[in-house]
This record gives structure tokens, C-alpha cells and sequence, in this order.
């Protein structure tokens, strides 16, 4: 479902520019400009919190107060504001998809991100009626932001249906996704990019295996080589002590 809203999206970009050239020149930034769906301290947050969990819970605030300036903006008829509520609101998704990257990433690299998987579910469960309730509810001027208010509500609910998943199913459907993904990417490499990939892989493995090894290892303060005498327990004699 996701995929096809994302072709629908690229259509409607089109169609925006070209529609964009009839206007005039003043107007053409509104249309035309790049922006960052977060804002600058809001980015330097984000940078701050390396842990997966504080990551989720501040993109989940982030989501919760774009829909907040929406429901703010839809209380009050103003000249213009379907513009702010259409770019709010894309800002919205985007933040949501943020969510599902960082959540699948996490758990693609085996860290626990329950707690913030937790949060999401909370935020997202409260977001989700009200989208549907501006959407149910149309404003006048409603029609300029109808698609990206239903990309955002589709994506908002398969976004907590994720949150929702049973982690084990989730993280089995992550790995499926990369090694699907990686296959594709190898299909397409050169046969010596293909080995050079390969052997990284295997090195990877190596290392990764010594590690776990490592870590079930007791700790020892005996040197490499040297063994513990007959009857020794944990580097001491056995038999009768002092």
C-alpha cells in the first residue's frame, strides 16, 4: 500500500511543477524550495540522541506537535494557511517514516527498542483519529491538502500496525527486507566487486563469531598456553587449605 502512495506522490510532484510554471515568478519558491521537514533544533536533537529508544521518543514528540499546529490552523480561517497545514502535514509523514527507519534499523543491528517502539504506539494511537477527524471533517479550503492528509493518516496506521507487531515477527521481516535488498545490490556488482563483497562478508562473520567466543570465555590469569595443575579449582590448589 505504501509503495503505491509513493507513485501516487511522485505523479502529484509532477504535476505540481508543471502546474508551478503557469505561476507567477513570485510565487514560484512555494512550489519550488527544498525544505527540511524538521527544524534546526530540532535536528541538533536528534544528532544527540545516538540511542535508538531516546531517537524514537523524539521523533514521536516532533510527530505529535506537527499534528497539533494542524489541528491549531484548521481553528481558525485565515487567508493562506492551506499551504502551512499542506506542508505540516507532509512534514508529519515524513517524520513518521523517520520512525520506521530508525525502528528497522535498530533492530536490524539487534539493539531493544521496546520502550521506544512503546511510546510510538502511544503517541501514534492518539494522532491517528484526529487525522481522521480532520479528514471526516473538511474544511473549506480542504481540497488543498486532501492527498497529503490521506498519506498521512495511511501512513500513520501502517506505522502502528508496526509498532504493534510482535517483535520477533518484525525483526524476521526486517532481515528478509536487507537480505533481499544486499542479493539485489550483489546481482548488480561486477564479478570482482562481487568477491570483494563476499570476502568483507566473510571477514565480518570471522570476527563476529571470535567476539561471541570471547565473551563465554571465564576470565582466566593464566598465561597463554599454561594450564591449571591436577585437582586445581578456579587457580587455586584443591585439597586441604590452610
Amino acid at each position: 500500500m505504501r509503495t503505491q502512495f509513493c507513485i501516487l506522490k511522485t505523479g502529484l510532484c509532477s504535476l505540481l511543477l508543471i502546474a508551478a510554471a503557469f505561476l507567477p515568478v513570485m510565487d514560484w519558491p512555494l512550489w519550488a524550495q527544498d525544505r527540511d521537514f524538521l527544524t534546526a533544533d530540532e535536528i541538533d536533537q536528534i544528532r544527540e540522541a545516538q540511542e535508538p529508544n531516546a531517537r524514537l521518543a523524539l521523533y514521536a514528540k516532533f510527530a505529535h506537535e506537527r499534528v497539533a499546529m494542524v489541528r491549531s490552523l484548521l481553528s481558525k480561517e485565515k487567508a493562506g494557511r492551506s499551504i502551512l497545514i499542506h506542508d505540516t502535514l507532509d512534514d508529519y509523514t515524513k517524520i513518521i517514516e523517520a520512525i520506521d527507519t530508525v525502528a528497522d534499523d535498530a533492530i536490524q543491528r539487534h539493539k531493544d527498542v521496546k520502550q521506544g517502539l512503546a511510546q510510538v504506539a502511544s503517541v501514534e494511537k492518539e494522532m491517528l483519529p484526529l487525522l481522521q477527524k480532520f479528514h471526516d471533517n473538511p474544511a473549506k479550503d480542504a481540497d488543498r491538502y486532501e492527498f497529503v492528509l490521506k498519506t498521512a493518516i495511511d501512513t500513520t496506521s501502517d506505522s502502528l500496525d508496526g509498532a504493534q507487531e510482535d517483535l520477533g515477527q518484525r525483526t524476521k521481516a526486517v532481515e528478509e527486507r536487507a537480505d533481499k535488498e544486499k542479493k539485489a545490490r550483489r546481482d548488480a556488482m561486477a564479478p570482482t566487486e562481487r568477491e570483494a563483497a563476499a570476502a568483507a562478508d566473510k571477514k565480518a562473520a570471522e570476527d563476529e563469531q571470535k567476539a561471541q567466543e570471547t565473551q563465554k570465555k571465564p576470565p582466566t590469569l593464566l598465561r597463554k598456553g599454561e594450564k591449571l595443575p591436577d585437582g586445581a579449582v578456579g587457580g587455586k590448589q584443591g585439597g586441604g587449605g590452610q
